[in-house]
């Protein structure tokens, strides 16, 4: 079974933007492994919660995400 796990940070995504990414991963692995394996893929967007995660040594923050 494909297995995606999509960690994005909480409070970034909306109901329709996980859902187009949950078919768009669905489509690549049914592109890349054959259309069999569709109806048993699984894809999770899991929400980290804000300041859980960093990047080059920095915790990010939604707020800091938005300012660009």
């Amino acid at each position: 079974m494909p297995f995606a796990n999509l960690k994005v940070p909480a409070g970034t995504l909306s109901a329709e933007q996980k859902q187009t990414l949950v078919e768009k991963v669905t489509d690549l692995y049914a592109d890349t492994f054959g259309d069999a394996v569709r109806d048993n893929t699984m894809v999770l967007v899991d929400e980290v919660v804000d300041g859980g995660w960093g990047i080059r040594g920095e915790v990010l923050t939604l707020a800091k995400l938005q300012q660009g």
